[in-house]
């Protein structure tokens, strides 16, 4: 009797698997923007089925799927945003890391990974990111010398920024 209801259970995966993959996919593929993210993270949906399969009945196991997928997606939020965070951190926090020799040794390759990087960038966008990064120049500031409007020094700064921490990420 209990390996009939092993069986049966086996079957209510399998066919769940079969019936509601694309639908879980499509779930979190609209929550999140990668696509290799969203396809591992449909197969955790089933894996972690698994665990529920002693409760399964054909009924119950649509809910039981899109309530794992709805987990497991605030999960993968919640850590994509814990590691943005961090990131963040490091990147505005690295003139405070204290003067110790390794950490001194990586704040100054960061800091010419920085310098050369920045080479990269337009002139102007180069120039503002400098002011302010390196000056600690406002954007009010930094538009009346270059002549140019606060917004237009906002969207360069918020350019170059979004540019260094994208480049940074890589490297680190």
């Amino acid at each position: 009797m209990k390996d009939q209801s092993h069986s049966i259970n086996k079957d209510v995966v399998v066919r769940s698997y079969e019936q509601y993959y694309s639908a879980i996919l499509n779930y979190i593929s609209y929550r999140i923007s990668h696509k290799y993210e969203a396809e591992d993270l449909t197969q955790d949906v089933f894996v972690r089925l698994l665990d529920y399969k002693p409760m399964l009945c054909e009924q119950t196991v649509k809910f039981f799927l899109f309530t794992i997928a709805r987990n497991i997606v605030t999960d993968y939020i919640r850590r994509y945003y814990k590691k943005q965070e961090a990131a963040s951190y490091l990147y505005d926090s690295i003139t405070m890391i204290n003067n110790e020799t390794e950490e001194h040794i990586v704040v100054k390759d960061i800091l010419s990974l920085e310098r050369n990087y920045l080479k990269t960038f337009p002139e102007q966008r180069r120039f503002v990111y400098s002011l302010n990064r390196f000056e600690n120049e406002t954007t009010q500031r930094i538009a009346q010398r270059m002549e140019l409007s606060p917004r237009t020094v906002e969207n360069h700064l918020l350019l170059a920024r979004k540019s260094m921490r994208t480049y940074l990420k890589q490297c680190i």
